[in-house]
């Protein structure tokens, strides 16, 4: 098995203990400041020239972490509904003014969705309606602007109703996103099927990895290693994905970077 080029997930202020590694390898890397607030509230270019600052020089490919907080994509209420479409849509403003070509998003789904997919009173119809209600005008500016919006499994039961959505909202601007902690989270909570099973459903429309490690009782973004993922049966699966999907380290502790791709390196799974 060929060894995957592996990247990071960062806070602009990390950028720099990284560096090198990033650059000698133009890895795959994801800006991650654009998850608060804060920076739409007050205006994002400030963010994106400190970024831009940080990574003078820099060939990798970018992408960043979109706003989630409050911001679920299947809010029905209309009125609520414009404010989360303007808050993705700032977002991707951002991210193309940066260079950054894709965004992550999160998955509205969870065990109680999974339960009422058939249960004859139309909850996943509206649930669908909603998001699709949502995400038209996001996606038409994602389309414009060439960002690519990734959907990160949070707390999927199971991984085929993410990928049916994006398949759904036909899209070029739409793909998913995997987080192995998440998905093997789910496993243990719900009986969900391993990691490497989420890859193989995505196929294709898979374009970015949340990679990190965990215990099985919370989302603790270990170092590879450190948990109980099965990395070779999930670096197999992402070695028979040709989508080209963006795959990055998003650890709790940015330091431990080295660590965690080290072990991978030393296991020849990524490069």
């Amino acid at each position: 098995m060929t060894a995957l080029k592996v990247g990071a997930a960062l806070m602009i202020e990390d950028l720099p203990r990284h560096r090198e590694w990033l650059y000698e390898a133009d890895r795959d890397l994801e800006i991650q400041d654009f998850v608060h607030y804060d920076v739409f509230r007050n205006g994002w270019q400030d963010t994106v020239d400190r970024a831009k600052a940080a990574l003078d020089g820099f060939q990798g490919r970018i992408g960043i972490h979109g706003p989630y907080h409050g911001l679920d994509i299947d809010n029905g209420d209309p009125e609520l509904r414009d404010v989360i479409a303007r808050r993705f849509v700032s977002a991707i403003e951002a991210a193309d003014a940066l260079g950054a070509r894709q965004m992550v998003i999160h998955s509205p789904f969870n065990l109680w969705s999974h339960h009422h997919r058939h249960d004859g009173m139309g909850r996943q119809d509206r649930l669908m309606s909603a998001i699709h209600a949502l995400l038209r005008p996001v996606l038409a500016s994602a389309e414009t602007h060439g960002v690519t919006l990734v959907v990160e499994n949070c707390d999927d039961a199971v991984p085929e109703t993410r990928r049916e959505m994006v398949e759904a909202l036909a899209s070029t601007a739409i793909a998913v996103s995997i987080d192995t902690g998440h998905a093997q989270l789910s496993r243990r909570m719900y009986g969900a099927p391993p990691v490497d099973a989420f890859v193989r459903d995505a196929g294709n429309l898979l374009k970015h990895v949340h990679i990190q490690d965990l215990d099985g009782y919370a989302d603790r973004h270990w170092p590879p290693g450190d948990g109980e993922i099965e990395w070779r049966a999930v670096f197999q699966a992402l070695a028979e994905c040709t989508g080209e999907p963006h795959l990055v380290l998003e650890l709790k502790e940015p330091a431990e970077i080295p660590k965690g791709f080290g072990y991978l390196r030393d296991q020849g799974l990524a490069a």
